[in-house]
């Protein structure tokens, strides 16, 4: 089939309309709400995710579990409220970590873990001052 470059742009054009236009989540299992998902399990609230199982009101995120309102994260568990993490653990209100564990409020780190603002703290500092930060923001322990 022949086709210029106008042509194609429209064709292009009217694939990703009819994608952002449909709310089906293919291959999902016991989702809630969720649209444009594919292959997530047991999610609510979720939309654009794949392969996510048991995380509510993400957005954009792949490879995650027990996740919470986190946007472009991957291969993470347990966090809450962060964005563009990858491959990292209990990670809350966290931007841009990667391989991180129990991290709170951190930015940009790679294969840290017990830090709050980028700063490290001894493990049990660090959960006694996270059970309080929780509480002023109002997150759910877990």
């Amino acid at each position: 089939m022949a086709m210029n470059k106008r042509d194609f742009l429209r064709a292009l054009d009217d694939l990703e309309r009819q994608f952002t236009s449909a709310t089906a989540n293919p291959g999902s299992y016991r989702c809630e709400r969720c649209e444009n998902c594919f292959e997530c399990m047991f999610c609510k609230g979720c939309s654009t995710c794949s392969k996510c199982t048991y995380c509510t009101g993400c957005e954009a995120c792949s490879g995650c579990t027990h996740c919470e309102d986190c946007t472009d994260c991957h291969n993470c568990s347990y966090s809450v409220q962060s964005n563009s993490c990858t491959g990292s653990r209990y990670v809350i209100l966290s931007r841009r970590c990667s391989g991180c564990t129990f991290c709170f409020g951190c930015v940009g780190l790679v294969g840290k873990e017990f830090h709050i603002l980028n700063e490290p703290y001894p493990r049990k500092e660090y959960f006694d001052t996270v059970a309080k930060l929780k509480k002023e923001f109002g997150i759910r322990a877990r």
